[in-house]
């Protein structure tokens, strides 16, 4: 297939582009777009065959759900069965934007979207191209990350242009997604609000809305209920350790692990706050990627993919990255990093 990545305006979207873009979902192919936290790739929510076309696409397993992205209230009120005082205070105080809320789901939504659950992660992006798209096309959209299943998130077009180069008609780009990481999951099925994954809203925000908010720890062999929970996600393709501590003592395990790796003719990237950044430069690693200020979590969640993905576009065989305290958008750093890692930590 031939793909066409066309560039568009993130703040006034081009009319014929949102047009060619909308056609294609209501004839059922994929089209990927960028959302305020990575970019999606998107189908009708409501045909099935059209959203089976996501996982072939990804790669992705089949039980792993989708999120439903809708433009508007009225939009989301066809799709949920019903809806709790909590979910109308989140949708308040929070839609349009970075969250995602799992709420009992209509029949109109075919089970390939939600694994064969009866619930609905759904979400209303904040992203100008985003909602024009959904109107347009006057559909809900499905959409997961526009990227190979397991592999970084893409924060910009040309990751997609990457991983989905041939396998869907068209790419919209817009350039860097402001937000980089991926939604909060919010489930509000059950007696007390739970985060299934962390993301653009922080734990600190809900609690303020919600009173007690729970933090879901996914358990083996369990459907998940939203994505993110169950697979490796996020990961490049070298081995990869994050490191906690200190900032002098994360320095001598880093120069610790770049003479050992230069030993065995390995290349070792760092990710580092820029904080550490000057005094992990004179240690000469292979790649040192400075993903912003340990203060401004905001920036660190921007440019952490994108750290990734250089890693793998360099070539490292193993990925230093430095942890963050675990506040905030912090939780969400940590929750991607974790996960691009396997788990594999070190507190030192």
């Amino acid at each position: 297939m031939q793909t066409k990545r066309a560039y568009i305006d993130g703040i006034c979207p081009e009319s014929e582009l949102i047009q060619e873009a909308a056609n294609w979902l209501r004839r059922g192919e994929l089209v990927a777009f960028p959302t305020e936290t990575v970019y999606g790739l998107g189908a009708n929510a409501l045909d099935a065959l059209a959203c089976a076309k996501i996982f072939a696409a990804k790669g992705r397993p089949q039980d792993n759900p989708l999120i439903v992205h809708v433009c508007s209230r009225a939009m989301a009120d066809t799709l949920v069965d019903v809806w709790t005082a909590e979910a109308e205070l989140c949708v308040q105080h929070f839609w349009p934007g970075p969250l995602t809320l799992i709420l009992k789901k209509r029949s109109v939504i075919p089970d390939v979207v939600t694994a064969g659950l009866p619930y609905l992660a759904l979400r209303m992006p904040s992203h100008p191209v985003a909602l024009r798209l959904i109107e347009e096309t006057g559909l809900p959209i499905a959409a997961p990350s526009a990227n190979k299943s397991g592999k970084p998130s893409p924060t910009r077009g040309s990751h997609v242009w990457r991983d989905m180069r041939g396998k869907i008609p068209l790419i919209l780009d817009a350039g860097a997604c402001p937000v980089g990481v991926e939604s909060t999951v919010l489930d509000l099925s059950g007696d007390v609000p739970m985060i299934l994954r962390p993301g653009g809203v922080s734990r600190e925000r809900l609690e303020d809305l919600l009173g007690e908010v729970r933090v879901d720890t996914p358990k083996e062999n369990q459907v998940p209920k939203a994505p993110g929970m169950k697979y490796r996600h996020y990961a490049p393709q070298g081995e990869m350790i994050v490191l906690v501590g200190p900032p002098e003592r994360i320095v001598q395990r880093i120069d610790q692990e770049i003479k050992r790796g230069h030993s065995r003719l390995k290349k070792v990237g760092i990710l580092c706050t820029l904080e550490s950044a000057p005094f992990l430069h004179p240690l000469l690693p292979d790649l040192l990627f400075v993903l912003g200020s340990k203060d401004r979590p905001e920036e660190v969640a921007g440019s952490l993919f994108e750290g990734l993905r250089l890693c793998d576009e360099r070539g490292m065989d193993l990925i230093l990255a430095e942890g963050i305290e675990e506040t905030g958008l912090g939780a969400a750093v940590m929750n991607r990093l974790l996960k691009a890692a396997g788990q594999r930590i070190e507190y030192i």
